[in-house]
């Protein structure tokens, strides 16, 4: 807040408590205060959660209503009146393996930096690695390093201009470019899997843009010949037809209800596949989704990413009956991003009780399963492997699947 202001921003502050930087006290719950401070925002820097240390103040209700409700109304707000960026500190999802790439833009003297597979509380520096940005430091872990764990060859960032980092993270080897050049090659086991976080240090302002990243790892679940690895599983009680078939390494479905599910399971995970609807006219929107943590052999067990590209009013943030990218029951997705007739591709990581989906590389739900563990996830939060199923919904289903791949996350 200080740092926006002292740069002549107009900068609204929001907060429980009142503060010099705090423009209006409340919570981030509070779907109509929210509605009410958006109004001509541009950007929004949401840092309003609770953590770990903050268990032992707060109850659980706080929990749910300052992470997840909170950052809700946040988001559909700002959707509502056409904020720009959105912005978090870090990823709310974990990630193993991957590759990743950023622009940054700071003055000579900036000092920030990267955490790369930090724990999703505590102090991210120490629960992960943190890829330095700062030209000249006393202990030598500059720009390029992992500080405390590997010190980069002498490199600079080029003050004031963009800046572009590459990573490629696979099992315990770390290699970093810095505008194209490698400064860093490293093998080193102390974490495995963690979110992506951006630091900010007082009076130090950073810029961060065209920030992507890209799963490693993945194995293929579908050969793209035959059904090898995968099962049907009937309706019970019921003699409805689901008919599965490989067309030219597509897995193609017509009809229902029914399923088809991995042999494998899967507890924390990435999962990417291609997708594309075939609707027998303009105006029906084929109806299916993706399951994941079933119990073998259940019909439609487990949690569901729902697809569905149909939305209401004409207006993709409107999704109907949770929309593509939505986890069915819990969360609608924030935009229907595709349409029927081409194929999409659809993004699902699970780590504990945190879920997200991005549908062709753009987030369109993210959720905290916060219920009591238990064996059924429509009840419970279902916190034990289970396996993938394609759905087949009803007898006008008829959907292509393509490239269905996925990998186990591995333990903190």
């Amino acid at each position: 807040m200080r740092t926006l202001h002292a740069a002549g921003y107009d900068v609204i502050g929001l907060d429980i408590k009142p503060s010099p930087f705090t423009t209006a006290v409340g919570s981030v719950s509070d779907r109509s205060w929210v509605k009410y401070s958006m109004a001509g925002v541009d950007t929004v820097y949401h840092v309003a959660t609770l953590h770990k240390p903050h268990v032992a103040t707060h109850s659980m209700q706080d929990f749910v209503d300052t992470n997840v409700s909170g950052t809700l109304s946040l988001l559909e707000e700002a959707i509502s009146v056409g904020v720009k960026a959105f912005v978090f500190t870090s990823t709310t999802s974990m990630f193993g393996d991957f590759e990743l790439s950023m622009e940054f833009r700071t003055a000579a003297d900036g000092n920030s930096g990267v955490f790369l597979r930090s724990a999703r509380s505590g102090p991210p520096h120490e629960t992960g690695y943190e890829l330095q940005i700062a030209n000249r430091l006393d202990h030598g872990y500059n720009t390029g390093s992992l500080v405390f764990y590997a010190k980069a060859q002498p490199a600079q960032f080029i003050g004031r201009n963009w800046n572009r980092y590459h990573v490629r993270a696979v099992g315990d080897r770390i290699v970093v470019k810095l505008n194209n050049r490698e400064v860093l090659d490293v093998n080193d086991s102390s974490h495995a899997t963690g979110v992506i976080g951006l630091q900010y240090n007082e009076d130090k302002p950073i810029e961060f843009r065209n920030i992507k990243l890209k799963p490693l790892g993945l194995s293929p679940l579908f050969n793209g010949e035959d059904l090898s690895g995968w099962q049907k599983v009937d309706r019970p009680n019921r003699d409805d037809v689901h008919e599965w078939s490989v067309r030219e390494g597509i897995l193609h479905v017509e009809k229902g209800a029914g399923q088809l599910e991995t042999e494998k399971s899967f507890n924390n995970f990435v999962l990417q596949l291609g997708i594309k609807t075939n609707p027998p006219s303009a105006d029906h929107h084929p109806n299916s989704g993706v399951f994941f943590r079933g119990e073998p052999g259940v019909f439609w067990s487990g949690y569901e990413s729902q697809i569905r590209n149909e939305f209401t009013d004409g207006d993709r943030t409107k999704p109907f009956d949770f929309g593509t990218g939505g986890l069915y029951f819990y969360v609608p997705a924030r935009r229907v991003i595709p349409s029927d007739g081409e194929f999409f591709h659809k993004t699902i990581v699970t780590y504990d009780r945190h879920m997200a989906v991005w549908i062709n590389g753009v987030q369109t739900s993210d959720w905290e399963d916060t219920r009591p563990v238990g064996a059924n996830a429509r009840r419970q939060a279902r916190l034990v492997p289970g396996v993938f199923s394609l759905q087949a919904h009803d007898p006008t289903t008829n959907l292509d699947f393509k490239s269905i791949r996925a990998v186990e996350l591995a333990g903190r």
